[in-house]
């Protein structure tokens, strides 16, 4: 494997202990990790609501050592794109805000090739002040154009996880992580992946059926699911998951409800439902 230039590693683990007493602590978060944060909701140090209530449970996973959140954003009738697969932007400046704010408290973001390939993102962080996180893509086949923006040497480390015996052919700083799975890499091993890397928090961005799978998965610890007041009425569904029965087998979910601007926050719970990794939990 090989590293990018100027990679930017998540804290250590004895940076990262949750109190208010480091220098630039916030509620558990140092400086950095609140950035993106508007100074008008500072306040002696403290963070008014809803911030502190929107992003203070993702300081630390309560089921091993890793937070991972999944975030979209969709219509009142959860579509994520139209029917021709139009998706830019369904959600307007308050809810893209609230993704970049995510995207800078993350150590990574994850996306899978297919939404790499029809979005082009560059996945950096543009709508408010922060550090980018690092990036990486789920391409089992080595389907990722060399040009991709994910790819751009930007400073930011870049990792592709691909197949075992999948050909790929990246430029120098593309950090390459080769997994079992064939078509599909598990979600578990990803994270377990990923884990080993040193990332801690963990944001699943995209696609859909990337998201899916993660939820499906057991592998969230938060959901955030961003509305944006538009009825599409046909087109790509915001999450996909197996077919069932009966009500008692719906996944259910401890929620909060947050306005951003004309737009709605909902903040998923889904600890009850995550599966454990095995990461050693580190000391605090």
């Amino acid at each position: 494997m090989k590293s990018g230039p100027k990679a930017r590693r998540p804290a250590k683990a004895a940076d990262r202990r949750p109190v208010s007493s480091r220098a630039g602590g916030v509620d558990g978060f140092d400086a950095r990790s609140w950035a993106g944060i508007p100074a008008a909701f500072r306040s002696s140090g403290a963070l008014f609501s809803p911030w502190t209530e929107i992003f203070a449970p993702l300081w630390e996973g309560t089921v091993d050592d890793l937070m991972v959140v999944g975030q979209f954003g969709q219509s009142i009738d959860a579509r994520v794109a139209t029917a021709t697969g139009q998706s830019h932007y369904i959600n307007g400046a308050a809810g893209l805000a609230h993704l970049h704010r995510l995207r800078a408290l993350v150590d990574a973001v994850v996306i899978g090739v297919g939404t790499a390939i029809a979005d082009d993102p560059q996945l950096t962080v543009r709508h408010v002040t922060g550090p980018s996180p690092a990036r990486v893509i789920i391409d089992p086949n080595g389907r990722l154009p060399a040009r991709a923006k994910v790819l751009a040497a930007d400073g930011v480390r870049r990792l592709v996880l691909t197949g075992k015996r999948t050909r790929v052919r990246h430029s120098d700083g593309i950090e390459v992580v080769r997994l079992a799975g064939g078509g599909h890499i598990a979600p578990a091993d990803i994270l377990t992946a990923l884990a080993a890397q040193g990332f801690r928090r963990i944001l699943i961005e995209g696609g859909a059926d990337t998201i899916s799978r993660f939820l499906a998965a057991g592998c969230l610890d938060r959901l955030h699911v961003v509305i944006a007041p538009i009825i599409i009425g046909a087109g790509r569904s915001s999450v996909t998951l197996p077919p069932i029965t009966r009500l008692d087998q719906a996944l259910r979910a401890p929620m909060r409800s947050h306005l951003l601007g004309d737009e709605v926050l909902l903040d998923c719970d889904l600890t009850a439902q995550r599966i454990a990794l095995g990461v050693a939990k580190k000391s605090t």
